[in-house]
């Protein structure tokens, strides 16, 4: 029998929103409300059980998680949420979560709300159990779409790994066992959506298309720093481009000023000056890029834990040792740019000018993502370059009417 608790809805502002779902037959399964305690411990280390023996998987830092659940992380501001794991005994089997985010229902129109963190055994009367609760609670709140799996909003960890489980995620990145996509098929989940990530090498040969267009281009456009001494103002700058850029893709929620702020803080103590780059035309910033380090490169032996050790081993491996590997997180070139030459223009001139920033850094290969795979111009620029398609990530929608 699953026993599905009655919960308080993890609100950052403390209201007491009950639910409830209807009982299902299964092994002694039960859903447990995981707002704190040990049902917040299972949670968090639930990941450790589902990937023991998957020597990709890489142990995300503990503190981190409980930092980006906690109410503190500004994504609070503007989505409810609540966390369940099941449990089959004692034992934590499985975990979800549902989201809805007030930004995205003020932008469209199709009552959706999001699933995340999504984590269990192959079984599907655990999936059916996860499911059907995060389900009713977005019912229960006139729902009538759930999408997923974003971990939390459309900005932060989104989509389900679909290929590429044999190698490790780079810093940021899901991973996933290769049969969640089958259990969401069976529980009436389609895809909606395919992200790509993709891998270049930090040296390439240098394209004859891209050596011209550059050429074009150099009187216009020139790449400066991020000014750290104007950290706010530049952020701000960041978020603003950032915001027009992906304004029309799918899905878009605008990053808010202490949303941008808060991941900006972060980044920049891990970021040397030149692994943020900004790009103008003609004086005015119009695009930009960010490098980050690939901490999963470093981390990976640590087992979520920096204490005793773990700080000591983290700091030496990035400031000594380096890392060879790194990621682009964020880049943006102003919408207006879009269909006109400058603006895949000034997307390759930053990537080009980002790569003599990782080559002396050390860094011998980089991943792009997510590029969406309908965005053939994006995709264009980066296979022109040799980049090539290393992971795909899948999300899913479901009708909830």
């Amino acid at each position: 029998m699953i026993r599905s608790v009655g919960t308080r809805a993890g609100r950052p502002d403390g209201r007491d929103d009950t639910v409830s779902t209807s009982p299902a037959s299964s092994q002694n399964l039960r859903i447990v409300p995981a707002d704190g305690g040990r049902a917040r411990d299972d949670f968090i280390r639930l990941p450790w059980r589902i990937y023991r023996d998957d020597p990709a998987w890489v142990p995300p830092l503990m503190f981190e998680r409980r930092e980006s659940l906690s109410p503190k992380e500004p994504f609070f501001r503007h989505a409810d949420w609540q966390p369940w794991v099941a449990y089959r005994g004692d034992e934590p089997v499985g975990r979800i979560s549902a989201q809805i985010d007030h930004l995205y229902l003020a932008r469209y129109p199709d009552r959706s709300g999001y699933f995340g963190l999504l984590e269990a055994e192959d079984d599907g009367d655990v999936f059916k159990a996860l499911f059907d609760t995060a389900e009713a609670w977005l019912r229960e709140r006139r729902m009538q779409r759930v999408v997923g799996p974003l971990n939390l909003g459309i900005n932060q960890e989104v989509g389900l790994l679909c290929d590429g489980y044999d190698t490790s995620p780079y810093f940021m990145m899901g991973h996933a066992r290769p049969y969640y996509h089958a259990q969401l098929q069976s529980h009436g989940y389609a895809g909606c959506q395919d992200m790509l990530a993709y891998l270049l090498p930090t040296e390439y040969p240098d394209d004859p298309r891209v050596a011209r267009l550059r050429k074009r281009l150099e009187k216009r456009v020139t790449m400066r720093e991020l000014d750290r001494s104007r950290r706010a103002e530049e952020l701000g700058l960041l978020r603003e481009i950032f915001n027009d850029a992906w304004s029309d893709n799918w899905g878009f929620v605008p990053w808010t000023e202490e949303e941008f702020a808060h991941l900006g803080g972060q980044l920049l103590l891990l970021l040397p000056r030149d692994f943020v780059l900004i790009a103008e035309v003609d004086g005015r910033p119009v695009g930009f890029i960010v490098l980050l380090p690939n901490l999963n490169e470093v981390i990976k032996d640590l087992d979520g834990r920096l204490l005793p050790f773990g700080w000591a081993k983290l700091l030496w491996r990035l400031k000594v040792k380096g890392v060879r590997t790194a990621r682009v997180p964020l880049m943006g070139v102003r919408r207006e740019m879009h269909n006109r030459m400058l603006g895949p223009g000034v997307a390759t001139l930053l990537i080009e000018a980002l790569k003599k920033s990782a080559a002396r850094a050390g860094i011998v290969e980089n991943e792009l993502g997510w590029i969406l795979e309908s965005n053939a111009g994006m995709r264009g620029i980066i296979e022109q370059i040799g980049g090539r398609v290393s992971k795909r990530y899948r999300m899913y929608d479901k009708s909830l009417a």
